[in-house]
């Protein structure tokens, strides 16, 4: 995600900010389109711990691995740099070594947060077109899902193909393009200003989570998002509506 995208003009949706998406209903949307890290799974603890460990090898100090939750949000490797300042090239080098280790990890590794299974059931029962727009990597998201038995619930999952540079917004306007829908169809759901960002540029209202720990106080409601949830059950009144 190094895709902060602008909070004003034009979004890559080809729709213009408009300050309603801040006061926009969430429940009256009929897409619901989610982030996977820090919203749909509790992935922070273990992309820290293998975070650490890979630059702790590659000679980081101590006192600079504090920064390490800041890697949930930002893409790889581009995150690296952003949070690291590391060269493109020891960020692809960064990144190669974290995935070698994190994708020998297991389902532990990308549990749900407790409750979202019931809460994509009650969605789709509702009505509602669910997606993943993520920049984890393509294959390992699927992965992911199909381990936690989420896979099934969503109707189009979207990660990046490659590292090649690719905006949030940019993957959630494959996502709507997938299904069909407008910005005036959805809202996006994520623990990020990236999430909030990439949302409002696409003219999609987002309701920000906080229930990861991944968020600094105040970020997603500085950003734009038109409400914060601070656990699943809210996040499921919010979209429903009750």
């Amino acid at each position: 995600m190094g895709e902060k995208s602008g909070r004003e003009g034009s979004g890559i949706c080809g729709t213009e900010v408009s300050p309603g998406l801040r006061h926009a209903d969430p429940s009256s949307r009929k897409v619901v389109v989610f982030d996977f890290d820090g919203t749909i799974a509790d992935t922070l603890p273990s992309i820290v711990a293998v975070a650490r460990h890979v630059l702790s090898e590659w000679g980081l100090p101590q006192e600079r691995l504090a920064d390490c939750p800041k890697l949930v949000g930002p893409p790889f490797p581009q995150a690296f740099s952003m949070v690291f300042g590391l060269s493109e090239a020891d960020a692809r080098e960064v990144t190669r070594r974290y995935r070698e280790e994190y994708g020998a990890l297991g389902p532990e590794a990308w549990p749900a947060f407790p409750g979202m299974g019931a809460l994509l059931d009650e969605l789709r029962a509702s009505g509602r077109l669910l997606a993943v727009a993520s920049s984890k990597r393509s294959a390992l998201l699927h992965r992911a899902l199909s381990d936690e038995g989420l896979l099934g619930r969503f109707d189009v999952v979207r990660g990046k193909q490659s590292d090649a540079q690719q905006s949030k917004a940019e993957t959630l306007a494959a996502v709507l393009e997938d299904l069909g829908a407008a910005a005036d169809d959805a809202v996006m759901v994520g623990d990020r200003h990236f999430d909030v960002d990439a949302a409002l540029a696409c003219g999609v209202p987002c309701v920000g989570v906080t229930y990861g720990g991944t968020a600094p106080f105040g970020e997603l409601e500085q950003a734009g998002a038109c409400t914060v949830a601070g656990s699943v059950e809210e996040l499921g009144r919010v979209l429903l509506g009750r």
